[in-house]
């Protein structure tokens, strides 16, 4: 028994298929997994495949939109009745009336939208039908005298469409006799297909776990850096020990969580669980993606410790020698893009923590200090939160403490 063969549903959005052309005609046989014509959806131009095998039979619409779920051609045995499946299908039989209501269908979408619509079919003998352009930008090109040959397609797979004849038109036409000179040169690059290595195939299973399980929400906060710059000066020019302002932070950060213990807690469940130790973990770019070492009871470490334990963890783990253990435990992360002229990002949780701030480089610039203008050095940190575990009130209070250490760096010694 005949086949009839419908316009497929091909994106999740499609509500009509555009035949751009078939690649058979009537008559001829086809197997399954030939390709049978070139259909253009809202998203993309694809290929539509049959699948079954027999004769073509019937071709509905040669060129043009047809809805989804409309007949578009038939395929069966040689000789093989089929007129009755199509008058079964619709009132009309396929002919000029047919013809004349896809005429409108297709005019009514061109003054809805303006798109890329179909127009009625070329005859074959028009000498444009070998070009690869949308049915809308031929006519377009026919109206206004525009030879498609010289013309360079910006459509998928460089096919010519309605924004290519505009701008054909805008720049002065392109008539046959005034050959427009385009450059149609391809690269010769090729891809390069990169195995994922187990740690990032971990990384990206724990990150698309945190941020799509996770309802992360964001606070961004400014620091003036001033005195933090001036006591790291202090304490690097007086004493053995040389701190960086990473080491400010990290400190300043595990004091701020003891006064604020929901920022050091993570979701468990059916629970949540605040942290007893402070634990900070340091990201650390490698060339596989990040590595988080740990700096185990961060709070009660001194600065110059902390220096010394994150450059041998974070030596250690670009050359990937750190153990498991050391990278666990963590109940609070840092990220520190500053050293690479980042100003201001986000980051995402890194697991089990409630929260990660994402810290930026500081920056001279002007601010206004009672009623003044002058230079600061400003310095911009966002903290990723947990909604299920902090709250933006929670958030914003565990920041203003962080800022009050910063700017304030003697408070720490006390």
């Amino acid at each position: 028994m005949a086949e009839v063969i419908r316009m497929p549903r091909l994106s999740d959005t499609m509500e009509e298929g555009n035949i751009i052309g078939w690649l058979k005609n009537v008559g001829d046989k086809v197997s399954p997994g030939d390709i049978l014509a070139e259909v253009e959806t809202d998203k993309a131009t694809m290929d539509l495949e049959s699948f079954h095998e027999g004769v073509l039979l019937y071709i509905g619409v040669e060129e043009g939109a047809v809805p989804v779920d409309g007949i578009i051609a038939v395929i069966g045995k040689e000789g093989e009745e089929y007129e009755s499946l199509i008058k079964e299908d619709t009132a009309s039989p396929p002919g000029e009336a047919s013809k004349e209501a896809q005429k409108e269908t297709q005019e009514e979408a061109a003054v809805k939208g303006g798109e890329d619509t179909p127009a009625q079919a070329s005859s074959p003998e028009s000498s444009d039908d070998r070009i690869k352009a949308s049915p809308l930008a031929k006519s377009m090109a026919k109206e206004n005298k525009i030879d498609l040959t010289n013309l360079a397609g910006s459509g998928e797979g460089g096919r010519i469409v309605k924004r290519d004849i505009e701008k054909a038109i805008s720049d002065g036409g392109a008539p046959a006799s005034s050959p427009v000179v385009s450059y149609q040169g391809t690269s010769s690059g090729q891809n390069t297909t990169i195995p994922l290595s187990q740690m990032r195939k971990t990384i990206a299973r724990r990150l698309s776990e945190s941020k799509f399980g996770a309802p992360h929400f964001y606070l961004t906060i400014e620091i003036n850096m001033d005195r933090a710059v001036d006591a790291r000066k202090a304490v690097n020019a007086i004493g053995k020990h040389k701190i960086s302002f990473n080491d400010i932070i990290v400190k300043a950060s595990a004091l701020a969580l003891r006064k604020h213990p929901m920022i050091n807690a993570s979701w468990e469940g059916d629970k949540i669980v605040q942290k007893g130790d402070v634990n900070v973990g340091v990201a650390v770019a490698v060339d596989e993606g990040l590595l988080v070492p740990v700096i185990n009871h961060t709070d009660i470490k001194p600065m110059h410790v902390i220096n010394a334990e994150v450059k041998e963890k974070a030596g250690r783990a670009r050359e990937k020698r750190l153990k498991p253990e050391e990278m666990q435990g963590n109940t609070f992360t840092i990220s520190n893009l500053g050293m690479f002229g980042i100003e201001e990002f986000t980051a995402i949780i890194n697991p089990p923590d409630s929260c990660i701030l994402a810290v930026g480089g500081i920056i001279e610039k002007p601010i206004v200090v009672n009623g003044e203008i002058k230079v600061g050095s400003m310095m911009k940190v966002t903290l990723s939160c947990d909604h299920r575990v902090v709250d933006g009130a929670t958030g914003a209070a565990y920041l203003q403490t962080l800022k009050s250490y910063l700017e304030n760096p003697l408070q720490m010694l006390v």
